[in-house]
Formats: structure tokens, sequence, C-alpha cells
């Protein structure tokens, strides 16, 4: 991939940046406030350390992987250095100042941050770069999951108990075998497998739902919803995969919408989201030139057709998902333009339900589906759905109040 082009498609997003050789081995792994702006600075026209000048002489392709916050990102660089070991992550790996985290082997494992490895049965995450993100990012792990962080079990349930901070081992709040499972699920959240974690969970919250079990489940389900504040993207995005059947998570969507009032100023707009979050810097819009009258298909269909013929001429990179705002004849017309293009990208519809139906959902239109899929407004992967079409609609607003305003007052 031509460097120029990295450049342009990077996020300006927080998370992670994973640079390869021609052959596509991992080179180097770094974490970054804004991905843009730190991928920028390697290739200025300025002195760089030695180190640094023959990594950008091997460099051929660089990966992004954004994340919702720099703890996040933390974790994740560690995992992705301690996997593969990149040659330029040499003094990460050697540097023996950099903290863990800790879990030591006890009948009810404690866990906090340290700076030496001690003991050969215990388990050590890390080390980790920066002390404060560190800090932090132990605390989310523990608003999820809870979990013993004392050097000595006491007598009595400490402060963070009522804070539904700690399962309170020490009075025997949590039997031996839960303890010790919440501190495989918090091993599996440490090393990065959040869609194993999240598998799990779902798995378990069906079981117990199926056995009308509902409070236990209503805990899973809050657990749930916490693993993916967390890693947003990731849970969203897994599980939009898995439930739409598609190949590969949807990393990269683009939603469309239609804005007109009677059929005057008919606009068009493009959004897109990477890895579950906003790309404003690939937002698009359209005027519609080529459609007479009120016809939201014709119009869907032009955007559709301007909009990919310009990504094949100019091989930009095609998304994982396109949504658009409508029923199953809005579908449709986007599964013709795609055909016409010779272009295979799956295709969703997002219709409000039947006033008729007794409750509230949408109804999910899906290529090669012959039905909607029935989804409540309250179900987790929905709510991306949501943000991404809501998001194309107030974008295609904006910009007919735009052309509106220009036409009424001439700017």
């Amino acid at each position: 991939m031509e460097i120029e082009r990295i450049l342009k498609e990077a996020p300006r997003s927080c998370g992670v940046y994973i640079m390869k050789d021609k052959f596509g081995k991992i080179l180097y792994v770094g974490k970054a406030r804004s991905l843009k702006k730190r991928i920028s600075s390697y290739f200025q026209k300025i002195q760089h350390p030695q180190k640094i000048e023959r990594l950008i002489l091997e460099v051929s392709d660089i990966e992004f992987i954004p994340t919702g916050s720099e703890q996040q990102a933390l974790l994740l660089e560690t995992n992705l250095i301690k996997e593969n070991q990149p040659k330029y992550n040499i003094s990460y790996r050697n540097n023996k100042s950099f903290p863990y985290i800790r879990i030591t082997d006890e009948e009810y494992p404690a866990i906090y941050m340290c700076r030496t490895r001690k003991k050969e049965r215990e388990r050590y995450f890390g080390p980790y770069t920066n002390v404060k993100l560190l800090r932090s990012a132990l605390k989310d792990i523990r608003r999820v999951f809870g979990f013993r962080s004392c050097k000595r079990l006491p007598k009595t349930a400490c402060l963070y108990f009522r804070l539904n901070l700690c399962p309170a081992p020490c009075i025997g709040n949590i039997s031996k075998r839960k303890y010790r499972r919440l501190i495989k699920d918090i091993c599996l959240f440490l090393e990065g497998k959040h869609k194993d974690l999240l598998d799990l969970y779902f798995k378990k919250m069906g079981f117990f739902s199926e056995r009308k079990k509902f409070e236990r489940a209503a805990k899973i389900r809050d657990r749930i919803r916490a693993i993916s504040s967390l890693f947003t993207f990731t849970g969203q995005l897994e599980e939009l995969k898995r439930l739409l059947g598609l190949m590969r998570p949807p990393n990269r969507i683009e939603a469309f919408d239609i804005s007109s009032i009677s059929g005057s100023e008919k606009t068009g707009a493009m959004i897109s989201f990477y890895m579950g979050s906003p790309d404003k810097k690939n937002y698009r819009r359209f005027k519609i030139k080529e459609v007479e009258g009120v016809d939201d298909y014709k119009c869907l269909e032009e955007i559709l057709r301007r909009r990919y013929r310009r990504v094949i001429e100019e091989n930009l990179l095609l998304p994982d998902l396109i949504i658009i705002d409508g029923g199953k004849a809005h579908l449709s017309c986007a599964e013709r333009v795609l055909k016409e293009l010779s272009l295979e990208i799956p295709v969703l519809a997002v219709a409000k339900s039947h006033p008729s139906m007794q409750r509230q959902t949408e109804e999910i239109f899906l290529s090669k589906r012959p039905k909607p899929l029935d989804i409540p407004l309250n179900s987790e992967f929905f709510h991306l759905i949501q943000r991404v079409r809501d998001e194309a609609h107030r974008f295609a607003i904006k910009y007919h109040r735009i052309l509106r305003r220009k036409k009424i007052i001439g700017r």
C-alpha cells in the first residue's frame, strides 16, 4: 500500500497502529492518542533517530485498530507486542522498569499492579508502558468484573464490597469455584480475547433465560453491556457479524440517506463508520442531478452508482457493510446497482415496524434473506446500526438545509 494512501486513510481516533514490511511481517506496534497525527509524524521531512529511519525504510503497510480510549489502546498494544515480538519493539520488551498486572496464586487470587515478576505459578500481564493508563484500565476492569486486591484477606468486608467492586471472598460471599471462574474471565479480557469472552457470556445468558432464571441472565447481560462499553466496537461488530451471518466483522460501514421536501432540493448523503466510530473524513454529499420529481428509489440508485463507480475508478477501499434507511424496496435498489457494478457487498436496510405491531421494533432487511430480522430496539448490537443510520439522516438533512438556504437567501 502506498504511504500517501495510508496517511490519507489513517483515522483520527486513538488506537493502535501496526507497521509491516512488504512480506506482511510485523515490524513495530505502537499506540497513539491520534493515529493520524502519530503516523504523519513518521513521514515528515525531519531528522529522525537512526532506529526510526531504519524502520521507515522497511515499512510497506500500516494497519490501524481504533479504540474507545487510551486505556484500551495500552492493553491492546501490549498483547500484540507479546504475541508478535516485533523487532523494533526491543526496548519495550527488555525494559524491566515497566509495570505488570499480577494475579496471585491463592485460593482466592488477588489482582494488583507490580514492578517485578516473583513466583512462577502466578500470572503476569504486561509489561505496560504507562502507569497512569494502567491504573485507569484496572479501575475499568474492576468496575466490570470486581476482584480482590488486598494483600491479605481481612476478616470483614471492606469498602470495595459496598461499592460493588469486590465480591468479598473474605466473608464467604462468593464460592471458590465462582471466584476462579471470574478470574479466568478477567484473564481472557487481559489477553485481548474479548470475542471469546462475549461469546461465552451470550451463551450463558441464553442458558439462564431458557430456564427462566432471569435474575442471573440479567446480571450476565449487564456484564456484556459493561464489556461492550469498554470495547464498544469489538463487541458490537462481532455481534453484528454473528447475527447477520457476515463473512467478517463490518469494520468499515457506509450508510446512505436521501433528503427532500416534495421533491425540492433533493440531496443524498453518505457517512462512514470505521471500527464503530464516525470516520468523518470519508463523509460525502450528493446533489441529485438525474432524477425528476419525487422518487427516493431512483435518487438512492443515483448516489450509490456515483459513489461506487468512483470507488472502482480510484481503487478505494470497499466497505464491509452498506446500510440503507428504508425497506425491502430500497434494499432491492441497492442490490441492483451493486450487481450492475459487479460488486459483492452485504447490504442492510432498516425500516420501522408497522404501526399495527404490538411491540416497537425495527425491521432489518438483509441481502439474500427473504424475510426481515425482527430486532427489538433494546438489543445490544442494534445500537450501532441505529447510530449509523441516525448519523446518515442527520448529515443528509444538514446538507439539504444548506441548499435550501442558498436558494432562498443566496448564501
